[in-house]
Order: C-alpha cells, then sequence, then structure tokens
C-alpha cells in the first residue's frame, strides 16, 4: 500500500498573533507552496533523508549557505515526532494500529525560516499519511490539536492552533478560540469563508530573512500570563479587528479590509520590537497605497492592493529591495 498526502503553506490575514491567547483569526492557505510525503508499505519503519537533511556539502561556505537557508534542523525530526504522537494518540484512543511497517520521505517548496508554517504543514501532511495506511479516522476538528501538541510537547516550539486548523481545513477559514468554549469541547470555533469574498491579495517576502526574530527579542507570553495591561488589551485588539474583517467579509465588502490589515500591524508594533527588514517590507507596501502586515511570525508579509497598476507599482518596490512578490493560489 502507498498513500501520498500534501499540505500548504497559508498567511495569518488577521488576528495574528492572537491564536495562542484565546483570541480569534482569519487565514488561508497558499497552494503555491505545499509539503508533500509519501509513504509505502516496507519491512522496517525508514525516514528517508531529503535535502534539507543533507549532511554533505561541497565547501565551508556551501554548508552555511545551507544552514542560513534552512537551519540547523532538516525534517526527520518533524516525522519522527509526529509519528510518536500519532502512535499515542492510538494508545489513548484504544486504536490497535495493525502490524506493517512503512517507508516514508518528504519534500517541501515552503520557504523556510518565513513565518508560513513549513513545519506545521509537514506535520499536517505526514499525520494524513498515516492516517490513511493505518486507516485510522481523527475527527477534524481535534486534527489540529494532536498537531500542535508534535511541536509544543514533542520538538518544543512555541506555537498556537492557528497554522494548524488552516491547513487541515484548507481555503479560507475564520476561527475563534474562546477558552470558555475550547475548554467546554476541545477545540475552537472553526467557520471556512468563501475565498471568492476576498480582495486582491500579495505576499511578499525577502528570501535572506529568518523567521521570528521577536521571538529573540520579546516576552510576550510571559507578560500576558502575568496579566501585563498593554499585552493582555492588544490581544483583544487583535480579536477585535478579525472580528471586523469577518463581518465584512460576509457581507461582501472585502474590499474594506485593508485599514484593518494595517491596524493589525500597528498595534503588534506597539508590544512586539520587530526586525527592521519586515518593517520596510510594510512600509514599502504602504508606499504605494497598498496595505500589509505579518503573515505569520515575521520575514513574509501579506495585503491587499487596488488594481492592476498598483499591483506593478507595489512589484516595483518590492524588488527594489530584493523582494519576493506573488499573488497567492487560495483555490485550485
Amino acid at each position: 500500500m502507498a498513500c501520498e498526502a500534501t499540505a500548504f503553506a497559508r498567511a495569518g490575514l488577521i488576528g495574528n498573533p492572537s491564536d495562542g491567547y484565546f483570541g480569534k483569526t482569519i487565514s488561508f492557505v497558499i497552494r503555491d507552496f505545499a509539503a508533500k510525503v509519501s509513504l509505502y508499505e516496507h519491512p522496517e519503519v525508514e525516514i528517508v533523508p531529503s535535502l534539507q537533511d543533507r549532511s554533505q556539502y561541497g565547501s565551508v561556505q556551501d554548508l552555511v549557505a545551507d544552514v542560513r537557508s534552512n537551519g540547523y534542523y532538516g525534517g526527520i525530526r518533524v516525522l519522527k515526532a509526529t509519528i510518536c504522537k500519532f502512535v499515542e494518540y492510538c494508545q489513548e484512543h484504544d486504536i490497535a494500529l495493525p502490524h506493517k511497517n512503512f517507508s516514508i520521505r518528504y519534500r517541501s517548496t515552503i520557504p523556510r525560516r518565513l513565518g508560513l508554517a513549513g513545519s506545521s504543514a509537514l506535520v499536517t501532511a505526514t499525520l494524513r499519511c498515516l492516517m490513511e495506511f493505518y486507516e485510522v479516522d481523527i475527527p477534524q476538528e481535534m486534527q489540529p490539536n494532536l498537531i500542535l501538541s508534535v511541536e509544543t510537547e514533542e520538538l518544543n516550539i512555541s506555537a498556537g492552533l492557528q497554522d494548524r486548523v488552516i491547513q487541515v481545513y484548507e481555503g479560507l477559514v475564520y476561527m475563534d478560540f474562546d477558552k470558555e468554549y475550547m475548554e467546554t469541547h476541545g477545540h475552537g470555533r472553526y467557520e471556512s469563508l468563501d475565498p471568492e469574498s476576498l480582495p486582491n491579495l500579495y505576499i511578499a517576502y525577502q528570501r535572506d530573512l529568518g523567521e521570528g526574530s521577536e521571538t529573540f527579542h520579546n516576552n510576550i507570553k510571559g507578560r500576558w500570563l502575568n496579566g501585563d495591561p498593554e499585552v493582555v488589551q492588544a490581544m483583544k485588539d487583535f480579536a477585535g479587528y478579525t472580528e471586523e474583517v469577518y463581518q465584512l467579509l460576509k457581507a461582501g465588502r472585502g474590499n474594506e479590509i485593508g485599514p484593518w490589515l494595517d491596524k493589525n500591524f500597528d498595534r503588534r508594533r506597539s508590544i512586539f520590537q520587530l526586525d527592521p527588514r519586515n518593517i520596510d517590507m510594510v512600509e514599502r507596501a504602504r508606499s504605494v497605497g497598498a496595505s500589509g502586515k505579518f503573515a505569520g511570525s515575521g520575514g513574509a508579509i501579506v495585503g491587499t492592493f487596488e488594481d492592476d497598476a498598483m499591483y506593478e507599482r507595489l512589484v516595483e518596490v518590492m524588488h527594489q529591495g530584493d523582494i519576493e512578490v506573488f499573488r497567492p493560489r487560495i483555490e485550485y
């Protein structure tokens, strides 16, 4: 038996980073980039290394370039962690797994370290393969929880549910992580929205800009847990921006969401110390009249633009800063 699964990159349209703080977000998948996992029956459990797991280089400069692009860790640890959590889930739910082994391999076109959720995409695709191979049905609304536990419990990666929800549900999704609801149901409220309600969107990123610079300069989680009024209010504000955008999209007024994306970025900037290069991308977008905010934790931005003429100006000003720009594919 053989199976293959795909999970796509994602962009947080509005609300992030409130997903880890019982807030609200709206996200969409970016079908231009994907992680793919292939699995087939094999005498032993075998994880086949990918290019991101390479250990041989033509020169020390080649090694440095690879580390700067992909970091020190490849995808093997992600696959191992996913397999461990899947087996634990089955044990906890009294699901007996057949006595059969597999060989598994992966490949990904999702740019690394840019906040486009490449790690969670790999977990999602791996979980889908394992579910198919072992014929295990995990409720859709609970899959993001399991995927998140792979990263937070096995790999000690700080993360929230947003990325995993959109990569499981795909398309365009509104998420409400209300604390009381989650404690009662074990998951948030997730509503798929019509991607046709969206205005013109772009994604921009710098290839050499590492993800999550704010991780090293901020202690937002700790401040939130300690009840810091500024951080607590900011998370409420992010959720409020999400609700405004949700209502506009539902009302067919998607062309009016741009200012809320700008508010999201400005509010984030008020509590986080951000990498100047990330700020530069947003300011370049705004210089031509487009909106802009982080697509995730930094390194890539998402925003709206009015028409083809504005998009051409956007591309020009971004290319002057060696920044890639494209219009994301959300649906097939």
